[in-house]
């Protein structure tokens, strides 16, 4: 069972939401919160296995929201759920620890797996955002290489790229034509390079120093 907590302040969507996790067998709602505020004072002793989050959110913002409660739950699986497509939204996302990033036009059931896939330890992104991250790469190498500083190999540049695309290990297992053991061997030797403890904040460390 995939436990659910819900942040999002527009009611009609919340409640909908919470009745599509419900409505689906190994899925349920645990919470539905309108604000962070209420979601993180109730975070410490809920049993939650996936947080949907929303960005525009009354009080606290959701990118605000996600950095507080890995603060309380560092091991939280955190999935942005918001009209926001801009790339600037989406880097500040994962940077505060967010596993993936979802518009709300999203169908329910790309939804559901997507929410499967993080409870999984994939990195979900609707396929626009995932556009907007490999033009953010594009871009990037136009900018001096500052790879040395944290020596990625080749091959943990390709792992860290796929990751970013939304893949999860047996995915990049496949596309890279390796086992899915080396592959977490490469992820760990990446967050040992970048100084990072999540694929997240791996992702979004090598895309603000142009890594990759």
């Amino acid at each position: 069972m995939i436990n659910v907590a819900i942040v999002e302040d527009n009611d009609t969507i919340r409640e909908g939401l919470a009745a599509l996790v419900n409505g689906t067998t190994g899925y349920k709602s645990v919470g539905t919160y309108r604000d962070c505020e209420s979601f993180l004072a109730k975070l410490e002793t809920l049993d939650v296995n996936v947080v949907l989050m929303d960005i525009a959110l009354p009080g606290m913002n959701g990118i605000e929201g996600v950095k507080n409660a890995k603060k309380v739950k560092p091991d939280i699986d955190i999935l942005m759920l918001t009209i926001y497509e801009d790339s600037e939204k989406v880097f500040d996302a994962l940077c505060a620890g967010a596993c993936g990033y979802l518009v709300k036009k999203t169908p329910p059931s790309k939804l559901l797996e997507a929410i499967k896939e993080v409870h999984e330890g994939g990195s979900p992104m609707s396929s626009q955002i995932a556009r907007q991250v490999i033009i953010a790469f594009k871009e990037s190498k136009d900018v001096k290489d500052e790879s040395s500083d944290y020596r990625l190999s080749s091959r943990e540049k390709e792992v860290i790229i796929l990751l970013a695309g939304g893949n999860n290990y047996q995915q990049i297992a496949d596309q890279l034509f390796i086992s899915v053991d080396t592959v977490r061997h490469h992820i760990k030797n990446i967050y040992k390079k970048l100084h990072v403890h999540t694929q997240s904040e791996a992702v979004a460390k090598a895309i603000r120093k142009k890594l990759i």
